[in-house]
């Protein structure tokens, strides 16, 4: 095989996302696929074997698509586009436009196919490993229709497992006992739309954060609603929250259901609405793998060893 060195031209912003702080994300790129990475200048040239360099230009065009469009590449990204170049996805398609970021794009084909989801059905279950985007994605979905006024509110529920549902017995007022169980959920909210927007969304009730516990007995009309961590609603619960909806509602449901931390895990009842309602029309579900984790790579790995042992002992993945 010819290895003539390959001239990629790239616009500049492209090309230092390209290369990383320090070369950093060039020298991921050599180290994955055995080339020779350097930027020159206007681009960046490839040396190494023709199916080598091949891969490796999926995956740089990718992360070019990806600063041509204004987005940060950290090197999850670049694992993310490695990860694809060798499987011959290429770059997950679509954007999702949305609060200060300006855009939020799927980083894996599974990603893509839970936004389209999303957009497609008034309710949709994402499952799957941490660090897979699930809750994120679903987050700024939400946030997207706030601040474009196709919903009236936001609203995300977890369940709050580590309190029994038992919230009335700690101190404060309701967001002082939520907040702590909301954590992950206001990161990205704030992430998303900053941190005063949000403070003022949440002040006028455009936003809520809620335990599960405290929508029983709701309607839930033109509102997006999000339900984290549903492994750990019991099937009572699950009911409960989907049967929420109201007019102009929409819901994803998110969770991984090999990480169940109620006391009976049989009872959750994120598998078995899933069980029930997929296949239902208006019910979409995304499933994510270890390979879609965007976190560091460490996570992936860990990800695999206990579906690997899961299988060994054959207890439930």
């Amino acid at each position: 095989m010819s290895r003539a060195p390959e001239f990629i031209v790239l616009t500049d912003a492209a090309a230092r996302a390209v290369s990383g702080t320090n070369s950093r994300h060039a020298a991921l790129i050599e180290d994955a696929f055995g080339v020779l990475v350097e930027t020159p200048g206007g681009g960046v040239q490839l040396s190494g074997d023709s199916k080598s360099r091949g891969m490796a230009k999926r995956a740089i065009q990718s992360l070019a698509s990806r600063a041509d469009q204004g987005l940060e590449i950290n090197e999850a990204d670049v694992r993310v586009a490695i990860g694809q170049a060798r499987i011959g996805s290429g770059a997950a398609p679509g954007g999702l436009p949305v609060g200060r970021r300006g855009q939020v794009a799927p980083k894996t084909p599974a990603q893509a196919r839970y936004l389209k989801a999303l957009t497609d059905h008034p309710l949709v279950f994402g499952l799957g490993p941490a660090g897979t985007g699930k809750t994120f994605l679903a987050v700024a979905h939400g946030a997207g229709l706030l601040l474009r006024g196709e919903v009236d509110r936001l609203i995300v529920s977890r369940p709050a497992v580590e309190a029994g549902e038992r919230l009335g017995f700690l101190p404060g007022d309701l967001s002082e006992k939520v907040d702590p169980y909301m954590a992950p959920v206001w990161e990205a909210l704030t992430d998303i739309m900053g941190v005063d927007q949000f403070r003022r969304r949440r002040e006028k009730g455009e936003i809520e954060l809620a335990p599960i516990a405290f929508m029983r007995g709701r309607t839930l009309s033109q509102a997006f609603v999000i339900v984290d961590e549903a492994q750990n609603a019991t099937r009572l619960q699950m009911k409960m929250v989907l049967t929420r909806l109201g007019e102009g509602a929409r819901m994803a449901v998110t969770g991984d259901p090999s990480q169940v931390d109620l006391v009976n895990a049989r009872d959750s009842g994120l598998a078995h609405a899933v069980s029930l309602l997929d296949g239902v029309e208006g019910v979409g579900v995304a499933r994510f793998a270890a390979e879609d984790v965007v976190r560091h790579p460490l996570v992936e790995r860990i990800v695999r060893a206990y579906e690997a042992d899961a299988a060994m002992n054959g207890r439930p993945d």
